[in-house]
């Protein structure tokens, strides 16, 4: 269960990075509200800390803003 969290976690930041680097940068932004919920519901159950699950959301939207 674990470690399909943390994949889930992993798959959706490659995804929207992916997206962006394509210059797909809409469809990056939609897909960003569905990676907030995967970090928060990973963080809840404990698969990653808050914390990280929270740096995770900020470097995103970082990366996404550039």
């Amino acid at each position: 269960m674990n470690l399909s969290k943390k994949r889930e976690v992993a798959d959706i930041v490659r995804k929207i990075k992916k997206l962006k680097a394509e210059g797909k940068k809409d469809e990056a932004q939609k897909l960003i509200s569905s990676a907030y919920k995967i970090f928060d519901k990973a963080a809840k159950r404990g698969v990653i800390k808050k914390n990280a699950a929270s740096r995770k959301k900020s470097r995103l939207a970082k990366f996404l803003k550039k």
